[in-house]
């Protein structure tokens, strides 16, 4: 295929990631940021080894572990009882693989530095709301009709609430989960944590704590932890005015380890409000117009799949553009090379959310004794590893991509 004037909304992970990668086969890019300054968003997430072999085809692979924090197991237990509920180890399937909890803002740098040192530009302060597509350009608009310009190709990668997914061929309506959570970044405590695991409490469905060893920013930096309480965001203005010290007391009450993390925290302003929704669209492309990352799937954060999915997503494109004969095509192909991958991990963190943020009390229940049992005979344990690392579809053929061979790293 010729090269493309293409333009990337949104200088998220999945937006740079693409960026590299279309750059690197020879197209015109430049990405626009509705933000006067690109940053990230959020606090902690977990790189798969999915996101992490994306990474390593980028050649970033080396520069993100040195900021990370290696992790090789998810515990859970019931807050009351003390009692191991959940426990998937990496190394189940003895493939060498593991996670690689990092802030956000460390792997938003470590894209963010390449796609200015390769020349890629970076417009901010352009919030792009409408899309106008014509028999041989796509025009972007901003806020009152104003044009941004023509492109052969608009990827829409400006997350979950993007306008411009309503312009894929099948748009879908996004639907607000019940359940969010309090996250802040705060520094590692080590004592009675695991300094390569996730380590949660859970009380029934209604109450999750968990905190996250995620490195530094920068290599050699002081070691942080995204720490995080589970709430129904229309609960928390209830939250805030009952005061600090009485939520502080709950979350102490129901995980005293966690005090030095409280003690961090002086103000409710320390905390961020995550509000989860989740939607998938059936075809995510319309005409001249690709749609990955959140904006084109997203859903709660139990599987931790949502960085590492926009960083594939951004891989099938390049490759689906790199092989295909004309960008219509391209956009087919793109379309059919993450279409298993995505519905089969939004149908499992769809069924496996109520399990640990809802307001039943059966299902809970359930996850304490009948599935905590069933998760240790075999192949469950291998299964779940799956499950957590993202391959339990082949996530990597698709895109003409090979997974990393972990046990030489």
């Amino acid at each position: 295929m010729k090269s493309l004037d293409i333009a990337i909304a949104g200088a998220g992970p999945a937006g740079l990631a693409a960026a590299l990668f279309l750059h690197r086969t020879g197209h015109r890019v430049t990405v626009f940021e509705r933000f006067d300054t690109p940053k990230p968003l959020g606090s902690g997430l977990i790189l798969q080894p999915t996101g992490l072999t994306v990474l390593d085809r980028l050649g970033l692979l080396p520069e993100i572990m040195t900021r990370g924090s290696r992790i090789d197991r998810l515990r859970g237990s019931d807050a009351k009882s003390g009692r191991t509920v959940l426990d998937v180890r990496y190394d189940a399937q003895r493939k060498g693989r593991f996670g690689l909890a990092v802030h956000r803002a460390a792997l938003f740098g470590v894209l963010h530095r390449t796609v200015e040192a390769q020349g890629i530009a970076i417009e901010t302060g352009s919030e792009i709301v409408e899309l106008d597509v014509g028999s041989a350009h796509a025009t972007l608009k901003r806020a009152g009709g104003r044009d941004i310009g023509r492109f052969d190709l608009v990827v829409d990668a400006s997350g979950a609430r993007s306008p411009l997914a309503a312009f894929s061929v099948r748009p879908a309506t996004r639907r607000p989960l019940t359940y969010g959570a309090f996250w802040a970044t705060l520094d590692w405590v080590g004592e009675g944590f695991d300094a390569n695991a996730l380590m949660q409490r859970y009380r029934r469905a209604s109450v999750m704590i968990g905190v996250l060893p995620i490195g530094s920013d920068e290599p050699g930096g002081k070691g942080q932890a995204a720490f995080f309480w589970s709430l129904k965001p229309d609960n928390a203005d209830a939250v805030i005015a009952a005061g600090l010290d009485v939520w502080k007391e709950q979350v102490a009450g129901l995980w005293p380890e966690t005090t030095p993390y409280l003690d961090q925290i002086g103000d409710f302003s320390q905390l961020t409000l995550a509000r989860y929704g989740h939607h998938t669209l059936k075809v995510p492309a319309g005409r001249r117009l690709a749609v990955i990352g959140d904006a084109a799937h997203s859903t709660s954060p139990q599987l931790g799949q949502g960085a590492n999915m926009a960083l594939l997503d951004a891989a099938a494109l390049a490759h689906a553009l790199e092989l295909s004969p004309d960008l219509e095509t391209a956009l087919g192909t793109y379309a059919r090379s993450r279409r298993l991958h995505v519905r089969v991990f939004q149908m499992l963190s769809a069924a496996f959310t109520p399990f640990y943020q809802s307001d039943s009390v059966l299902l809970p229940l359930l996850r304490d004794r009948l599935v905590a049992t069933v998760a240790k005979v075999p192949p469950a344990p291998q299964i779940l590893a799956s499950m957590v690392a993202g391959t339990i579809i082949d996530p990597f053929g698709p895109l003409g991509l090979r997974e990393k061979d972990w046990n030489r790293s």
